[in-house]
């Protein structure tokens, strides 16, 4: 895939995201929203960084099984179900994303949710990647 990240400059600075993505490929992978279950189908860390940890590694799992890699993320959309918590944890969960996905920002949203699916999940993440 070739992807050009564009953060036109009338727009705020984008902080760990990109404005848009062009992506130009052959295949495009649809991920399924992954919270911090573990392979026992349980939901595992306390807090929301943990969580979005393991929600993280789930989601690239998923794109890895797929012949994909980080960089080859078009969308990622972030479910929360505490934003104040996300926005005071955020360079923590800026420096999980950079440490396991890289700097190739995908373009992002984050969305407050009354609840997700397992009553203990803080943190949920799905998107889709454009692969070559």
């Amino acid at each position: 895939m070739t992807a050009e990240r564009v953060n036109p400059p009338g727009l705020s600075p984008p902080t760990g995201f990109s404005h848009a993505v062009v992506a130009t490929g052959t295949r495009i992978v649809f991920l399924a929203g992954q919270t911090a279950l573990d392979t026992d189908g349980k939901v595992v860390g306390d807090t929301l960084p943990e969580q979005f940890e393991r929600a993280l590694t789930n989601l690239l799992a998923a794109l890895t099984a797929t012949g994909g890699t980080p960089a080859d993320l078009a969308r990622v959309t972030v479910y929360a179900t505490d934003i104040a918590a996300y926005r005071a944890h955020a360079p923590e969960l800026g420096s999980i994303w950079r440490e396991l996905a890289g700097r190739d920002y995908p373009a992002m949203a984050v969305v407050e949710v009354v609840r997700l699916w397992d009553d203990q999940a803080k943190v949920e993440l799905d998107g889709f990647a454009v692969l070559p």
